[in-house]
């Protein structure tokens, strides 16, 4: 494995560890603050994991309106950066430190919501990767210099790839969202909805037992079906601000969701 490797990794692993640590439990309470732009920036929340089947996260209001102090110039010739998100520095082309607030909307160019134009992310991902990613990212010497850049380099790189993952996918998109909003989102509590479970069961039973890709796939459409309305309903539920519909519906999702792996993992 390379250096530059080795360090998009550790990167990675900071990241989230530095996430896990500020996590907490409390009290599922869904009232908006109200006043966020009066929120400290100690009370910001950390990006989301992603890859893990785990969605519990104790998760805090916070502001993206103004940028964090000190990270409007380049560090390394003075530039002002022209436009946000500042993570690469056109006069230059240095990585920029971690921003905190830059939301992965923002870096993707998309307004903060639920239905978004996706078609545009791959692309907007394989740009920044050539300009953020360790391997590729243009070096002026072997410096500390320029190893700090290489530092800088893996955590805007590693952060990128868990933008890009989260936005393509509804149920992480949704999670994120209501991350941002400051509401709780609760994997594992339980469902007391009868009917769904009995549901759920009957299509694993079903999954487990086919084997011919037709079938797999005749199962898998009608599992799409039930995920994208529950999507839909998640999101006229956090458009109206109804943060315990929307929740309620995260949770549909990701047994629609789990079942979806399931099914693909056998085609």
């Amino acid at each position: 494995m390379s250096s530059n490797r080795k360090l998009l990794m550790i990167s990675s692993l900071n990241l989230l560890r530095r996430r896990s640590r500020q996590i907490s439990t409390f009290s599922t309470n869904l009232t908006p603050k109200s006043d966020p732009s009066r929120q400290s920036a100690h009370s910001r929340v950390p990006n989301k994991p992603i890859g893990g089947s785990k969605l519990d996260y104790a998760l805090f209001g916070r502001d993206f309106s103004s940028s964090s102090s000190g990270l409007d110039k380049c560090w390394s010739c003075g530039a002002i950066a022209a436009s946000k998100p500042f993570l690469f520095c056109e006069s230059c082309r240095s990585v920029q430190p971690f921003d905190h607030s830059v939301d992965y909307f923002q870096i993707f160019g998309l307004e903060r919501a639920f239905a978004i134009d996706d078609s545009g992310l791959e692309s907007k991902y394989k740009d920044w990767q050539k300009k953020l990613h360790p391997d590729l990212v243009h070096t002026k010497s072997r410096s500390s210099l320029s190893l700090k850049e290489k530092e800088y380099a893996a955590e805007q790189s590693a952060r990128v790839i868990d933008a890009y993952r989260t936005l393509r996918t509804p149920l992480l998109r949704a999670i994120y969202l209501m991350q941002l909003e400051g509401a709780h989102v609760d994997e594992e509590q339980t469902v007391s909805d009868p009917e769904l479970l009995a549901e759920i069961m009957e299509i694993r039973e079903a999954v487990e037992e086919v084997a011919n890709p037709p079938a797999l796939q005749q199962i898998q459409f009608q599992v799409k079906g039930s995920l994208d309305h529950w999507s839909k309903s998640f999101e006229n539920a956090f458009k109206k601000r109804k943060f315990e519909e929307a929740i309620t519906s995260i949770q549909r999702m990701t047994y629609y969701s789990r079942i979806n792996e399931e099914i693909m993992r056998k085609l």
